[in-house]
């Protein structure tokens, strides 16, 4: 880990443990150009890859073909209306009306660590296990400062990129683009890697060719979405699991976003990423700055699972705080698809008295506690328990669970209000709306103004007043709906454009907030399910709810999407009743739980009406669960077969970071009609270590129980006939 500056070259160079990222200063108005990224070098001057030598040459040289050569140079971060046709990343508006940003390199400065962004979620290292380098620049005319930030890890391949905009000028400028991260490189026939999705099918994984023109993903309904994801990566067509080089950018983000690559004439493309143009103005006035959120760069050498592995390290040691970093999460139940809003105090002693029976560590009560809320369409705002179905109060309740060895969470949505609520005829003009237009709902709620002070902490003090009065050690923040009619009461004419962005600020506020007050509290973070899984909601709760279908079958390609990124520590993950009820689908206990044990584990059903062998199979679950969650939690995750490719089955394996062991997760989706067993290989283990089947009772089929890493590896394992669909198995490996 290392940064450095050529002074005789005028190149920056950063060097991760096995990447190099160069950046050059050309001609006399000090262009800053992309330079290379990718494997490490230990070559210090790259400066001819920018082609200043070539035609039109520098605008010192050849100011006549101006904008040719910068709709050519590879900028390192770009401005706007003079002359580079490409997309940009910084646009702005003078009192004035006009639109031209040109950036020049002014100073840098290089340090060991890593500063904070104000009010926004980021990585985070130590002097000794981080190091940032910093470079000013400026439009002359504008007076305009743009400080772009670089910070790389001494134990993991990423860069973690963002962007400062100082008005050091006399006057107000208003913001209309401020991206995170540019990246100008040759297109070597790349194919863009992305995750769509919508509700109750997040972020399943989309590979494209790169065509001419411009080919990106978005959200812009308040939140990084279902349908959209923020993150992108491009790579070689011959890039495999384990080979072949990989580009990726992750925004650590929870608002709008865009992302995207852009073929120009030439053979390049442009990568940029960051907040959302769309709805954005934001009133800069003189002295004042404005902080773009955290772009990660990941390179990879080694594949698409080197990439991921790359990011899982990374969130892991340098995003996720609190005390359950690297803690391993209570088996929890949970309320809603056991009940929906039909419970009371003894319906929630049932289910717990059973479940901690079972060894069940957590009763969750979800929604329809507080206010009168008896459907979905009332009473959000109006956080106060409802008597009526709490018998005796939360406190009472709680105390009942405590005593029978289980702690106690509950289901919030703070964001949220009812028009039928009395916190809505008292004040809605708190909810977001633009005057005179009528109000478009969605799950019969509006959202919250957030922005405003009064409101979020009004709303802050309701929950930590629920929160104080009992003990209850987990919370699940909810957000069921996204954001439309952008205007808020609490902000003027020439400051609307800032309500999305503010919004999403006011909630990291309050996020950060309860974690202070609450240290010892569990958070997930959930939005519809998955509508909000994103890196920067990971920076205030260790996990998020993965996805609101808790189907076997759709959560395989839901968990996969979503560990192409983040850690399975992060993904709220439960065995849910049969027929499932979201899809009707039926899959066998046992399976359902196997999948459910590469996120964090839980139950989502009502534990005394299931079953009798289900519910016996319930504490060989959770056994499960403490047996191999430190490997799932904290080992190397790899992809070994896609069901959503295949169609046929789906395989995943998690690695000791020792090699000591590991886990093989088998998913027989479909039976096919023979018995020729199926060969599949495991990677990431000691290729000189042998590895004996610890479970054999789980494979009486097996003829052999120990082989050599690297026949596992090459030769692979053969995966025995399972007569029936849906069918699962567990392979777990043990160096001796």
């Amino acid at each position: 880990m290392n940064i450095t500056y050529h002074e005789q070259n005028r190149m920056f160079k950063l060097d991760t443990p096995h990447t190099s990222y160069c950046i050059g200063i050309v001609d006399e108005e000090n262009f800053l150009g992309h330079v290379y990224y990718g494997r490490k070098l230990s070559e210090d001057n790259l400066t001819y890859l920018m082609r200043t030598k070539e035609a039109p040459f520098v605008p010192s040289e050849n100011n006549r073909d101006r904008t040719s050569f910068l709709d050519t140079f590879p900028m390192e971060y770009t401005g706007n209306n003079l002359g580079d046709y490409r997309e940009g990343t910084l646009a702005v508006r003078t009192l004035g009306g006009h639109t031209g940003v040109s950036l020049s390199y002014v100073s840098h400065r290089i340090y060991d660590g890593k500063e904070a962004l104000e009010g926004l979620p980021a990585t985070f290292g130590e002097k000794e296990s981080c190091r940032t380098l910093e470079i000013t620049c400026e439009d002359q005319v504008l007076h305009l400062q743009v400080i772009l930030s670089y910070s790389i890890f001494a134990d993991t391949d990423a860069i973690a990129r963002s962007v400062k905009i100082v008005n050091a000028g006399e006057e107000a400028v208003y913001l209309t683009k401020v991206l995170s991260a540019c990246m100008d490189m040759d297109n070597e026939e790349y194919e863009m890697m992305t995750l769509h999705g919508s509700w109750a099918r997040e972020r399943g994984i989309q590979t494209r060719r790169i065509m001419k023109g411009k080919q990106s993903v978005c959200s812009v309904r308040g939140e990084s979405s279902h349908q959209e994801h923020p993150f992108m990566a491009w790579k070689k067509k011959s890039t495999t699991e384990e080979e072949g080089e990989i580009y990726a950018m992750n925004f650590v983000y929870s608002g709008n976003f865009l992302a995207q690559i852009e073929a120009d004439q030439f053979g390049s493309i442009r990568a940029v990423m960051g907040i959302h143009p769309d709805n954005f103005c934001w009133k800069l006035e003189a002295g004042e700055s404005f902080q773009a959120p955290e772009v990660i760069c990941m390179y990879s050498a080694q594949g698409i699972g080197g990439m991921t592995r790359n990011f899982h390290d990374l969130y892991r040691e340098h995003l996720i705080r609190g005390i359950y970093r690297n803690k391993k999460r209570p088996v929890l139940i949970n309320n809603w698809e056991a009940t929906y809003f039909e419970f009371n105090t003894q319906k929630l002693l049932d289910i717990a008295r059973q479940a901690s029976e079972l060894g069940i560590e957590m009763l969750v009560m979800d929604d329809g506690w507080f206010g009168h809320r008896n459907d979905d369409n009332s009473s959000l705002g109006d956080w106060q328990v409802n008597e009526a179905k709490i018998d005796g109060g939360l406190k009472s309740l709680v105390e009942e669970v405590n005593k029978l060895g289980m702690k106690f969470g509950i289901w919030f949505e703070p964001e949220m209000i009812s028009p039928d609520s009395e916190l809505y005829r008292a004040h809605p003009d708190w909810a977001i709306q633009i005057p005179g237009r009528r109000g478009s709902l969605s799950r019969n709620q509006y959202v919250l103004d957030l922005t405003r002070k009064e409101v979020r902490d009004y709303v802050y003090d309701m929950v930590a007043a629920v929160l104080h009065s009992a003990n209850i050690e987990y919370v699940k923040w909810d957000m069921n709906r996204q954001l439309s009619d952008f205007g808020s009461y609490g902000l003027p004419a020439d400051r609307q454009g800032e309500l999305l962005h503010r919004q999403v600020l006011a909630l990291y506020e309050m996020q950060d907030r309860l974690t202070r007050e609450f240290p010892n509290l569990l958070l997930e973070n959930c939005s519809g399910g998955g509508a909000r899984f994103d890196s920067g909601m990971l920076y205030y709760s260790p996990q998020i709810w993965c996805s609101d279908d808790t189907d076997a079958v759709e959560r395989l390609s839901i968990q996969a999407g979503t560990a192409l990124i983040y850690p399975l520590s992060t993904m709220g993950a439960h065995v849910a009743d049969c027929p499932n009820h979201m899809v009707g689908r039926v899959t066998p206990f046992a399976t359902r739980g196997y999948v459910a044990l590469a996120g964090t584990f839980g139950y989502e059903l009502d534990v005394t009406k299931i079953p009798e062998a289900d519910r016996n199979m319930i504490p060989q679950q959770v056994a499960m669960y403490h047996q191999y969650n430190d490997l799932v939690r904290q080992g190397d995750y790899y992809r070994i077969a896609h069901y959503a490719e295949n169609h046929y089955y789906d395989c995943y394996e998690v690695v000791a970071k020792d090699k000591s062991e590991a886990l093989i997760t088998y998913i027989q989706v479909l039976n096919r009609p023979n018995f020729h067993s199926r060969r599949i290989h495991i990677p990431g283990l000691d290729p000189d270590k042998t590895y004996v089947i610890e479970n054999t009772e789980d494979w009486p089929e097996i003829e052999q129980t120990q082989y050599r890493g690297d026949a596992l590896h090459y030769a692979g394992i053969n995966i025995p006939p399972i007569r029936g669909d849906f069918q699962g198995r567990l392979l777990h490996l043990k160096a001796r």
